[in-house]
């Protein structure tokens, strides 16, 4: 007789799944970055800066003369290799007036590329540490923030890394979102996130509690920044990382220290933002209409804060 057919083997569990080689994961890059070698199109590389991921180098294109921003992220070097498709694929899908614009991406040996717009007027990071801004200012700052948080989210994208080093100015003081390596998504079918992801201080409490979590930590991180814009850094800065994630989860929500400085309306506005119930937290769509932000001016406002900075740095 003949043998009855066996089932299919059942998945094996994850735990035992192989591993993804490194040859492997370099060829699921290969299809969503653009072909090409950008070293054949780009000159004068200048490293400006680094970060946890990689270096940005400025560099020049040879046929325009456009000056651009290159991140260059080694693939062996990284905590999450995964995320990597977030450099690509978040800037290339969701095109925002303020977010940073990607032009192209290239798997250069063992490194990926990202060519993005180059914004003179550097992070946000360098003038809270330098100037306090008015209140104006804090306001064009998160008016901007909040027009492309609230575009993400609509869109199921969580930023998860939302602080004045992700904001970026151009010189006549337009703001841009940036560094979107930390970036999830989310959908129906998969709602919510888990992984403890982004910046100790600028954490929400659920995240450091590893509850299952929304857009939402994006609005407590916007409110930890508007400390920093308040107070030239965030709270518990002085703290180590680890004593500071257990203060976020464990005790009230934080506040400025410099709170004389703070007029009834951004008191409010601050409020909404760092509330530790997820449920009374405000979504980017409601803060849009809070009416700290009527105070809001041109992007004009923060050209002085940017001049400042490229003085101190002599850019000049």
């Amino acid at each position: 007789a003949d043998l009855p057919l066996l089932p299919p083997p059942a998945a094996p569990p994850e735990q035992h799944q192989q591993p993804v080689t490194h040859e492997q994961f370099k060829a699921a890059l290969q299809m969503v970055v653009d072909p090409g070698d950008p070293r054949m199109t780009l000159e004068n590389f200048v490293k400006i800066g680094e970060g946890s991921t990689g270096v940005v180098c400025l560099a020049r294109e040879r046929h325009s003369g456009r000056q651009v921003a290159v991140k260059m992220m080694d693939l062996r070097k990284q905590q999450r290799r995964e995320l990597l498709f977030n450099e690509v694929v978040i800037m290339r899908d969701y095109r925002h007036l303020n977010v940073v614009e990607m032009y192209r991406s290239a798997l250069v040996e063992e490194e990926l590329w990202v060519i993005m717009e180059y914004l003179q007027g550097g992070a946000l990071t360098h003038i809270v540490s330098e100037t306090r801004l008015n209140e104006e200012q804090t306001a064009t700052v998160c008016e901007g923030v909040l027009q492309a948080l609230s575009y993400l989210h609509s869109q199921g994208v969580i930023h998860r890394d939302i602080k004045s080093d992700s904001i970026l100015l151009t010189l006549d003081g337009r703001i841009k979102l940036s560094d979107f390596g930390f970036c999830a998504q989310i959908s129906k079918d998969v709602p919510k996130r888990k992984s403890l992801v982004g910046t100790p201080y600028w954490m929400a409490p659920e995240v450091i509690s590893k509850r299952p979590y929304g857009t939402e930590v994006d609005v407590w991180s916007l409110g930890i920044m508007v400390v920093e814009m308040v107070d030239g850094e965030p709270p518990y800065f002085s703290d180590t990382p680890i004593t500071a994630m257990k203060k976020l989860r464990d005790e009230a929500a934080p506040s400025v220290k410099s709170i004389h400085r703070v007029s009834p309306v951004l008191k409010d506005f601050l409020g909404c933002m760092l509330t530790r119930d997820t449920k009374q937290r405000s979504s980017a769509a409601d803060l849009l209409e809070h009416p700290f932000l009527l105070q809001a001016g041109s992007p004009r406002c923060l050209v002085p804060l940017v001049e400042q900075h490229r003085k101190r740095m002599s850019l000049c």
